[in-house]
């Protein structure tokens, strides 16, 4: 069974929980990862992107020279791919980049994301509390105290509304994400170094997650 340390709201050691095995003690399926965040950046793509072809290009269709007798290569209008400021062959245009993963395969994804972490001892359970008004400093000062290693970390916080005062204070500390239970991802959690849940998260990810 998988465990993490707890702490409370002041950085101090509680001892330690058991994290739900079915979230974190699988085993990791490497491709089942790969697919997940590539479809995930995939459907991160907005597809704006987009080329002028030669009928969209604003010049004029004339011809800009005789056919014959000139001495050079034969040219239409000066949109033709072929010259400097004309058209653009098979330019992209926009389009729609998503994917979809089988529900299996997203499930198997996340729980092997979820038990690299807690393999790797990088899973961290905080008591639940709260805020009056939003202190960035106070959960700072939290993280501070907590033995991360590395640069980045995602906090998970439960769905409900109460918990909007401490996403507030989260969201502007360098290095840190804020997500709720229900939006883990594969990605976000690989790109994290550290997982912080609130004991709430937890056992909302658990009831979202792990059955």
């Amino acid at each position: 069974m998988a465990t993490a340390n707890l702490y409370s709201r002041t950085g101090e050691a509680k001892g330690t929980v058991n994290l739900p095995d079915a979230l974190f003690a699988q085993p990791v399926h490497r491709q089942a990862l790969w697919e997940s965040v590539k479809c995930y950046r995939a459907n991160q793509r907005q597809g704006t992107h987009d080329t002028k072809t030669r009928s969209e290009v604003a010049y004029s269709g004339a011809k800009l020279y005789r056919q014959k007798g000139t001495g050079r290569a034969r040219a239409g209008d000066a949109k033709s791919p072929t010259r400097v400021g004309g058209g653009t062959i098979f330019g992209p245009h926009p389009r729609d980049y998503a994917t979809r993963l089988p529900k299996k395969v997203k499930r198997l994804a996340l729980t092997s994301a979820l038990s690299d972490r807690a393999f790797s001892e990088r899973v961290f359970v905080v008591e639940d509390f709260s805020l009056e008004q939003p202190k960035t400093a106070d959960l700072a000062k939290l993280l501070a105290l907590m033995p991360l290693q590395g640069a980045r970390t995602l906090f998970v916080l439960p769905r409900e509304r109460e918990a909007d005062v401490l996403w507030k204070s989260l969201r502007n500390i360098q290095g840190v994400t804020v997500l709720r239970h229900h939006e883990l991802n594969p990605y976000e959690i690989l790109r994290a170094d550290n997982l912080v849940f609130t004991q709430a998260a937890l056992g909302g990810a658990e009831e979202v997650f792990g059955s």
